[in-house]
């Protein structure tokens, strides 16, 4: 029986199809997404009954759970620490990579530098879609980069880039971009609905039979996502966002998606402003604190939870009388919605009648979180600044508050505290779940249960 082809409609958003044209989504809800394509009609027999002929002996390809192998995942390291926390170690041997970002974030670079670092030690070749290989090349000499040992060719063809890979026996690729592959048996324009996911299927595909990792640079849309069908995302094993932080030259790595670690973990890079090369920083706190300065109110530091690791980070309050009848509420880096309930808790169980104040707060280092730990710093940010009291700078706290007024607890208690102490910290507000047994030499820890506790604290700094 010949093959057919039906019209299908997918969600350029979610990658769900549907039968017929509609202006919006019934899935993820989004308007104008759906894009028309042609997929081939599955063959039946004459009953209806789908046709098992040339799978017999399937059943010799199945195994016990317990039989399969356990051999541990080697790993290559991208001499650079950001970079293999986000990943979990490092890159693995036969993943899929994706790397997203908005232009200019530095995806290239990034890509680029990691390439050439390895090349003298790893087979590698970087396919670029978009650039001329002069262009490359001259970001390789003004980023002083080790070229030598690396491949590029500008081949847009995805069975080309395949071919080469295969020839070449390289073991690790970087495509930049998706966007610009395609592939000549599929119908449509590079970058359509179609030839994203036939280019990532044969991408990932050929990775996974041949243990080649793949660093698959992804455009993105207004919204931040991933240009394209969800599928691109499913298929791969990593998911990451090269995030430019506002008004400054760091940059957040983040991973959505991570079949080898956690999706928790948060990378900090610095562009150098003479080259624009893309370094790790061991030390996120150092950014996000200002300690030379005088201290002022409405200052408060706070100790966040990132992955695996504790970062210390300073927010500032400003309450000031509302000059019209609707106090105006502003958060930026922390949930506007978050700010709004912790409002609504300090005026019922701090009785502090802030209701006719504009309140607005911010999460220094252009750093966006949403951890529930920073509402005790958080409040006592606000408090601060409402009655001009000034924290002396050698204090931090952290903890949720509940809307009953109470302090709960938080993951990594002591991890917390032991890093405020290497940066010279001496005193911590925290729940008292959070205490440790034998705190830090010199450290002093005030636990609390309510809110009302945690502002006598307050009170009591000199």
């Amino acid at each position: 029986m010949a093959k057919t082809t039906k019209a299908v409609f997918l969600c350029t958003d979610c990658g769900d199809s549907f039968s017929k044209w509609q202006g919006q989504c019934e899935s993820c809800g989004a308007w104008n997404t759906l894009t028309q394509f042609k997929e081939p009609k599955g063959l039946k027999t004459p009953k209806g009954t789908i046709s098992l002929r040339g799978y017999a002996g399937a059943k010799e390809s199945v195994q016990k759970l317990s039989d399969v192998k356990l051999e541990e995942l080697p790993r290559i390291s991208s001499n650079n620490s950001e970079f293999d926390r986000v990943l979990g170690g490092g890159i693995v041997p036969g993943s899929v990579i994706l790397l997203a970002g908005t232009p200019g974030a530095g995806k290239s670079t990034l890509t680029l530098q990691t390439l050439c670092e390895l090349s003298h030690q790893v087979p590698a070749i970087y396919f670029s879609g978009e650039e001329s290989l002069s262009q490359i090349a001259m970001r390789s000499a003004r980023l002083n980069l080790p070229s030598r040992h690396l491949d590029i060719a500008a081949e847009t063809d995805v069975l080309a880039v395949l071919t080469m890979i295969s020839e070449l026996k390289v073991k690790l690729v970087v495509i930049d971009s998706l966007q610009s592959m395609f592939h000549p048996e599929v119908q449509g324009a590079p970058g359509g609905v179609t030839q994203l996911r036939e280019c990532a299927h044969a991408l990932t595909q050929y990775a996974k039979q041949n243990g080649v990792a793949m660093i698959v640079i992804c455009h993105t849309t207004k919204d931040g996502g991933v240009a394209g069908p969800r599928v691109v995302e499913h298929i791969a094993d990593v998911m990451m966002h090269l995030i430019v932080m506002e008004g400054s030259r760091f940059r957040e790595l983040r991973a959505q998606k991570n079949r080898f670690g956690s999706i928790n973990e948060l990378g900090i890079l610095a562009m150098m402003p003479d080259n624009g090369y893309l370094k790790a920083v061991t030390d996120p706190s150092a950014i996000f604190l200002n300690r030379t300065r005088k201290p002022h109110s409405g200052s408060m530091v706070a100790a966040l939870w990132e992955g695996s690791r504790s970062m210390l980070v300073e927010l500032q309050s400003l309450v000031v009388e509302a000059s019209q009848g609707n106090p105006r509420r502003l958060a930026v880096g922390l949930d506007q919605n978050r700010l709004n309930m912790l409002v609504a808790i300090l005026m019922r169980h701090g009785n502090l009648a802030i209701f006719d104040q504009e309140l607005y707060v911010n999460l220094v280092g252009g750093l966006k979180i949403s951890d529930p730990s920073t509402d005790l710093p958080l409040i006592l940010s606000m408090v601060s600044s409402f009655q001009n009291r000034v924290i002396p700078q050698d204090w931090l706290a952290f903890g949720e508050v509940g809307l009953s007024g109470e302090i709960r607890a938080v993951p990594s208690g002591l991890e917390r505290i032991r890093q405020a102490a290497q940066q010279g910290f001496r005193y911590c507000i925290c729940p008292k779940a959070n205490v440790p047994k034998t705190p830090p030499r010199g450290f002093t820890v005030y636990s609390v249960e309510t809110l009302v506790e945690a502002l006598d604290a307050l009170e009591n700094i000199d």
